[in-house]
């Protein structure tokens, strides 16, 4: 069995040399600290600028109904109906209708309402969100008609009337992030991950050992009399 032979520089008053030291770790390892954090800062904001202006601008409409209670009904009632009205609104049964008066399918008013209540006030904010302001102000006018429709046919039973508060109207701005904005997020992240990335590199050997000290005259002499 052939012994393998140590290449490893043993030349008295010198440092052992590592053959990983002299190739492509060593020159990730001369890197300087600072260019990993500033290269990852402008991958990072080229990326998140770019994404911001290849994405379509959305937009955002918002139709209010409030919930009213009848003569002989109490007020708290109202309130909470209301909350229980916001969760219907996104349900099967008010979107297969809503879908007639939106022009949409019930996928698309799905992924695009959402709706949002008050603790303190019986009403019921219905947003849908589009690339068109024109189609968002639809699709929320829609859902909350039909809501109010089937509020309607409960109303003996619960005492309580929902009503169409505010209809919602074209929006003039987008509700989107621009691209100013998902540049800068982009270049935060891309700094972080430059800053784990210099925190996990391989460290240089002159700053993880201590140097290397050069045997004196008198320590040459102590070992040759120990021979």
């Amino acid at each position: 069995m052939t012994d393998t032979v140590d290449q490893t520089d043993r030349t008295p008053g010198r440092a052992p040399v590592n053959p990983l030291e002299t190739g492509p770790l060593a020159r990730v390892k001369a890197l300087p600290p600072w260019l990993l954090p500033a290269v990852g800062v402008l991958l990072g904001g080229a990326l998140g600028g770019t994404f911001g202006l290849v994405t379509p601008p959305a937009y955002t409409a918002t139709s209010y109904v409030v919930a009213v209670p009848a003569e002989q009904s109490d007020p708290q009632a109202a309130l909470g109906f209301a909350q229980a009205y916001g969760r219907v609104a996104t349900q099967l049964a008010v979107l297969g209708d809503a879908q007639v008066w939106a022009g949409v399918p019930v996928r698309t008013l799905r992924d695009s309402v959402r709706t949002a209540t008050s603790p303190d006030a019986p009403m019921v904010a219905v947003s849908a969100t589009s690339t068109r302001p024109d189609l968002a102000v639809d699709m929320a006018n829609a859902v909350a008609h039909a809501l109010t429709r089937h509020a309607k046919l409960a109303e003996k039973d619960t005492h309580v009337e929902l009503r169409q508060f505010a209809r919602a109207t074209k929006p003039h701005e987008a509700s989107s992030a621009s691209p100013t904005v998902t540049g800068l997020v982009g270049a935060s992240a891309g700094g972080l991950l430059g800053g784990l990335c210099l925190l996990i590199r391989p460290r240089r050997a002159a700053d993880a050992l201590p140097p290397a000290s050069v045997p004196g005259p008198a320590t040459a002499a102590d070992a040759h009399r120990q021979l």
